[in-house]
């Protein structure tokens, strides 16, 4: 249960939750959001020059949205859904006065050592947003320290994708590592608003890792990529294939070493790193290793976000705007498309009652026989029986309601 936000980005009170499937006997999938207060800080003049805390009251405020796609056990999950959020106001404390300044300072205690500095950042392009695409860059890598610390210290293993959007000073940052997704639906465009990493999107960067170090592969794989695992048939053909280096294809002459299990294997969704796992991008994941074998996969995976910036205030938003936050289970089955259309005909049709607008909504708007679930509290569960997929999708408002039927609908808490 989470706090409304009184922003111009508002959250519709129908929070979509997650259903365990039964893939594993904890729900794997974690979720979190509030308002996040942003204490300012003045440099001390003191002789350790540490920054102090002036002001306990908030100086900036935003809002915070994440969805955190569990696997391997809850552990990764449960520990970045209530660290995360605590990570990302250090990291945006720690930049507050460059953010809030017509253009970030060289020295944020705002020395001018050389007169041509604020020349130099002009030159540069650096702007208040790149201070907070820093900041959530910076969160994500302390959040992923913290949660391998943390399992490695109660014998625990597991990762997690996450998903993170923050409103703040006008616009929607969206971060995401991992397979998840966000999308802006709007009365005529469909905008997506984050990158998918998987094994088959990073190819490059992972072979190129493969390649600078082949001690990771412990003479296990191969990191070359072909259209099919190759057999001993194939060895003195030449056959297609592609490298760290290469964006098209060749040929080469099969060699022995080309028959070991591929760096990448499959396709698509069923596309996995090692033969393990299906994101190149996560949090946790740290004690993950190759089955019956000492190979690492940590190497290979980054914890940071791809950072997306949606301004907010330049946008001419209409009250049916939303963005659609949601997990890999939700977009296995339904294109960006059916989504939007479905949720266009929910706000169409449901401004009264939002709790029961997807009771309304016939099956076949669904693939793979979807069915609906709606609980006694203002959360929607969608499941996927056929698949055992599960999922979670956040539906955020893109203006502000004063309604009352938006008011109290949860549960408040600060970060």
């Amino acid at each position: 249960m989470y706090a409304l936000p009184r922003s111009s980005l508002w959250v519709w009170p129908m929070l979509c939750g997650i259903i365990n499937a039964e893939k594993s006997e904890f729900n794997e999938d974690q979720a979190a959001c509030g308002k996040l207060c942003i204490r300012r800080c003045l440099f001390g003049i003191a002789e350790d020059q540490e920054w102090l805390t002036v002001c306990p009251e908030e100086f900036l405020t935003g809002h915070y949205w994440a969805l955190f796609d569990g696997h391997g056990g809850p552990a990764a999950a449960i520990l970045a859904a209530n660290t995360l959020h605590s990570c990302l106001r250090r990291q945006l404390e720690a930049v507050v006065e460059g953010m809030v300044a017509t253009q970030p300072p060289m020295h944020l205690s705002g020395r001018c050592v050389c007169s041509s500095d604020p020349h130099f950042v002009e030159e540069k392009g650096i702007r208040a947003e790149d201070l907070v695409i820093g900041a959530l860059e910076s969160a994500f890598q302390e959040c992923d320290d913290v949660i391998g610390r943390e399992l490695e210290a109660s014998g625990q293993v597991g990762g997690c994708t996450a998903l993170v959007a923050v409103s703040l000073q006008g616009k929607l940052y969206v971060a995401n590592a991992g397979d998840s997704r966000a999308i802006l639906v709007r009365r005529d465009e469909i905008r997506v608003l984050s990158t998918e990493f998987t094994p088959e999107t990073e190819r490059q960067r992972i072979q190129q890792l493969a390649f600078i170090y082949p001690e990771l592969l412990a003479g296990e794989f191969t990191r070359l990529e072909f259209p099919r695992r190759l057999k001993g048939d194939d060895l003195g053909e030449k056959v297609l294939f592609r490298d760290h280096h290469m964006n098209g294809w060749s040929y080469k002459q099969v060699e022995k070493s080309d028959l070991k299990y591929p760096l990448i294997h499959g396709q698509g969704r069923q596309a996995r790193l090692l033969g393990t796992l299906a994101v190149s991008r996560g949090l946790g994941d740290h004690q993950l290793r190759v089955l019956d074998t000492n190979i690492q996969l940590k190497p290979f995976l980054l914890s940071i976000p791809q950072v997306t910036v949606l301004d907010v205030d330049q946008l001419a938003l209409e009250e049916e705007d939303v963005v659609i936050m949601a997990t890999d289970g939700l977009w296995d089955v339904l294109s960006n498309e059916q989504v939007a259309r479905l949720v266009r005909r929910f706000l169409t049709g449901n401004r009264e009652d939002p709790h029961s607008g997807f009771l309304s909504v016939p099956p076949c708007e669904f693939a793979y026989n979807q069915e609906y679930f709606l609980s006694s509290v203002p959360l929607l569960l969608l499941g996927n029986e056929k698949a055992f997929n599960t999922y979670e999708l956040w539906i955020l408002g893109t203006k502000r309601d004063h309604s009352p039927l938006f008011k109290n609908c949860f549960a408040s808490f600060t970060m």
